[in-house]
C-alpha cells in the first residue's frame, strides 16, 4: 500500500495577506480535483496559522506548524505550545528540521520531548532527519540517520510510530537546487523502512516516509515514483502554488 502525503513548509516566507493567497490558489485547485486522494498540508509561519486555519476549516486542505514548545503553558517567551496550535486547526507540526539543529542548535532531547508532547495531544509530528554532505562523503550516511531516530524517537512503541511521519532531508540538499538522485533517495528510504520495521514491528510498514531537499515539479516524478518515498516536505516549490499543485498531481500517479 502506497500513500501520499504533500507538505509545502514556507519558513519564513509570506505575511498574512501572501499567504491567504496562496492557500487560495491551493484551495482552488484542491477543490477542482474532488477525487484527490493525496494528503495535502500547508505549513506557513506562525503569523498565519490562524488565518489560515479559518479559511481552510471544513476542506480537504491540512494544517501544519513549523515548531512548537513541549510545554503546554508557561514563562517560555517567544514560544508557541502545542495547545495554541491545535486552537488553530493544526494537525502536523515539524520537528527537526536542519535549520533548527544547526542555527537554533536544537538537540535529539529537546525533539524527542517535542515529539512526544506532539503525540500526548494526538497531533501528527513531522520528524526531519537526514546527513550533512560532509557525513554523506564519509560514509556515515545510515549511522547518522540511525542516531537520529533512536534519541528522536525513544520512548516510543510499535503501537505509536505509526502516528509518527519521518521526512528524510539529506541537509545538503536542503534549499540549494541539488537534489538527490533518485538512488540516493531509494537506498535511504529503503533504509529507513528496513529499520523502523526492524525496531518496531509491522505497524512501522504505515509510517509516511516524505522526501525533502529541493524536491520540485521538476524531479517528483523521479523521487515520488520510488516504493518507499510517501510523499515530499516541499520548500521553495510550495511557495509557488502552480509549483505546488503540479507536485500534487505527479503523487498522485503513485497511490496505490
Amino acid at each position: 500500500m502506497k500513500n501520499m502525503l504533500i507538505a509545502g513548509n514556507w519558513k519564513m516566507n509570506t505575511n498574512v495577506f501572501e499567504s491567504q493567497k496562496l492557500v487560495e490558489y491551493i484551495l482552488g485547485f484542491v477543490k477542482t480535483n474532488a477525487t484527490l486522494k493525496s494528503k495535502v498540508l500547508v505549513c506557513p509561519p506562525f503569523t498565519s496559522v490562524y488565518a489560515i486555519g479559518q479559511m481552510i476549516e471544513n476542506t480537504k486542505l491540512l494544517l501544519g506548524a513549523q515548531n512548537c514548545y513541549y510545554e503546554e503553558k508557561g514563562a517560555f517567551t517567544g514560544e508557541i505550545s502545542i495547545p495554541m496550535l491545535e486552537y488553530c486547526g493544526v494537525s502536523h507540526i515539524i520537528i527537526g528540521h536542519s535549520e533548527r539543529r544547526s542555527y537554533f542548535k536544537e538537540e535529539d532531547e529537546i525533539i524527542n520531548k517535542k515529539l512526544l508532547a506532539i503525540l500526548e495531544y494526538n497531533l501528527t509530528p513531522i520528524l526531519c532527519i537526514g546527513e550533512t554532505l560532509d557525513e554523506r562523503n564519509q560514509g556515515k550516511t545510515f549511522d547518522i540517520l540511525i542516531n537520529q531516530l533512536d534519541k528522536d524517537l525513544a520512548g516510543l512503541t510499535g503501537d505509536t510510530i505509526e502516528r509518527v511521519v519521518i521526512a528524510y532531508e539529506p541537509v545538503w540538499a536542503i534549499g540549494t537546487g541539488i537534489s538527490a538522485t533518485r538512488e540516493q533517495v531509494q537506498k535511504a528510504h529503503d533504509f529507513l523502512r528496513h529499520f523502523l520495521v526492524g525496531k518496531f514491528g509491522e505497524k512501522a510498514n504505515r509510517v509516511y516516509l516524505l522526501y525533502g531537499g529541493s524536491l520540485s515539479e521538476k524531479n517528483a516524478d523521479e523521487i515520488l515514483s520510488i516504493e518507499n518515498v510517501n510523499g515530499g516536505l516541499i520548500g521553495g516549490a510550495s511557495l509557488k502554488g502552480d509549483s505546488f499543485c503540479s507536485i500534487i498531481q505527479t503523487a498522485e500517479k503513485y497511490i496505490i
